[in-house]
């Protein structure tokens, strides 16, 4: 085997012996995380330290390091101080339905300094709900948000609308269309008011967006301050239901019935790179295909 000279270097110390790897000098570390000897909280020694620790060059602990970082275990890797052994991931949850799932999860969200929620729906009904607790929380003083940046994407009233639809076409005039419309600007008026309220009561900093999609979307979504994506399916069921002095027999999805799946950035690089390509995403859509939405 042929060992070139750049090889030697890297892995060969000054005293002959082999030089630990970033993953070794990872690995390492992690070890004494899972044992218990660093804690959450708890500093790490600094880069001069664990060199001299390892016998590596700084550049090789920095390197250790990230990769701590990028597994969830450490916070403040990039700052000038030593970073910390960051607190456990959150514990994974099964799917609850929307209803259940996600005011705990907002409530979460809001008790950030900065809130930054995006919502991709088809009406607005659970998000207004949901969002119930963490308003009553701030007007209690339990929580303080310095500002909230929320946006949602929903179907434009201009589209045929995959669902809710009628299971037979009845004549002129679509009165599924017609409720789904009233429903979706009576409950986005009521959302809108509950948030910007806080900005005269509380002092917050507050936006409250919507656009327009030129699609039905057939999952819901909620991006929480960048760090969580609640993932939900619309499954379509037929009922009847009454509107005015007329029976509707309709294809609707139940949304607050959805199961939501948990995508925690801390979890893992598949949770991290699934939260981080899910806001891509919406970012795209909000960005250029989606049109104003007004209320009127």
């Amino acid at each position: 085997m042929v060992v070139t000279q750049g090889s030697v270097a890297e892995n060969v110390a000054v005293n002959g012996s082999r030089r630990l790897s970033p993953q070794e000098i990872a690995d390492s570390l992690r070890e004494r995380i899972r044992a218990g000897d660093l804690k959450p909280g708890d500093r790490l020694p600094t880069q001069a330290e664990l060199a001299e620790e390892f016998g590596v060059e700084r550049g090789t602990v920095r390197q250790a390091l990230r990769a701590l970082q990028e597994d969830g275990l450490l916070t403040d890797v990039s700052k000038g101080s030593p970073p910390r052994i960051a607190a456990p991931a959150p514990a994974r949850r099964g799917p609850q339905p929307t209803m259940v799932g996600l005011a705990p999860r907002l409530t979460e969200a809001f008790s950030a300094t900065d809130v930054r929620v995006d919502v991709v729906c088809h009406t607005s009904e659970t998000l207004m709900v949901a969002l119930g607790e963490p308003v009553r929380l701030i007007h209690e003083g339990s929580i303080r948000p310095a500002s909230i940046d929320l946006r949602i994407l929903l179907p434009s009233r201009d589209i045929e609308l995959a669902f809710p639809r009628l299971v037979e076409e009845q004549g002129a005039g679509d009165p599924v269309h017609e409720r789904w419309l009233e429903m979706r600007n009576a409950q986005l008026r009521v959302l809108q008011h509950n948030l910007q309220a806080l900005r005269s009561t509380h002092g917050m900093d507050v936006r409250v967006r919507f656009r327009a999609l030129p699609f039905t979307p057939p999952v819901k979504l909620y991006l929480l301050n960048g760090e969580e994506a609640l993932f939900g399916y619309y499954t379509l069921v037929r009922r009847e239901e009454e509107w005015g002095s007329r029976t509707l027999d309709m294809y609707d999805a139940l949304g607050s019935q959805s199961l939501l799946f948990s995508f925690v950035k801390r979890v893992g690089d598949r949770d991290a790179v699934f939260v981080e390509e899910t806001q891509k995403w919406f970012d795209a859509l909000w960005e250029t295909i989606t049109t104003d939405l007004t209320l009127p």
